[in-house]
């Protein structure tokens, strides 16, 4: 491995780390399991009473709205980040 790829390496491992990028996976990983299961059973007993339908159709609609977050916000993040990983990569390439 060269030079120039342990430093595009670096690079990479330093901006996933200054973004918080796993940071943002793990509470959106935390967030699929829970936000869920609260709905579940919160809707169940004070929103639907007792209607597990309604509740199931709850628990599915917060799991979607927490899918799309991350999604937007993975998104949104790609597009702030100055270079893309193959842009550095093809500006290694370039220098050999």
């Amino acid at each position: 491995m060269s030079t120039s790829e342990q430093s595009t390496i670096e690079k990479l491992n330093t901006n996933a780390a200054s973004n918080g990028t796993l940071f943002k996976l793990v509470v959106f990983s935390l967030s699929l399991g829970i936000v869920p299961l609260a709905s579940y059973y919160g809707s169940l007993n004070y929103l639907w009473d007792g209607n597990s339908t309604f509740a199931a159709i709850t628990a599915i609609v917060a799991a979607n709205v927490v899918l799309i977050v991350y999604i937007i916000l993975s998104i949104l993040e790609d597009k702030q980040s100055p270079q893309t990983p193959s842009g550095i990569l093809l500006e290694s390439k370039k220098l050999q």
